[in-house]
């Protein structure tokens, strides 16, 4: 499959800054799923020593990777403290 695209490449030159910006994206869509599985609060590794680990946050944790327009060290709590 390789040597395809390679062939490709050669007989269309112009076909290759498409192949770089397809190899990129994919490399950036692999790295946002390594962050989600390694840091969401939601995703939990080690079931039998920390099985609730969204419970321990904070509600001026910020959790999400990008928030717009959202300052986390100002929010208040509501609700009661499990």
């Amino acid at each position: 499959m390789l040597h395809q695209i390679i062939g490709q490449a050669e007989k269309h030159p112009s076909l290759i800054p498409l192949l770089v910006f397809i190899g990129a994206g994919g490399t950036g869509a692999g790295l946002y799923l390594l962050h989600l599985a390694l840091f969401n609060p939601d995703v939990s590794w080690d079931r039998k020593n920390h099985p609730d680990p969204w419970n321990k946050l904070g509600p001026d944790d910020q959790y999400k990777f990008y928030s717009v327009n959202v300052d986390h060290s100002k929010l208040k709590k509501e609700g009661p403290h499990f």
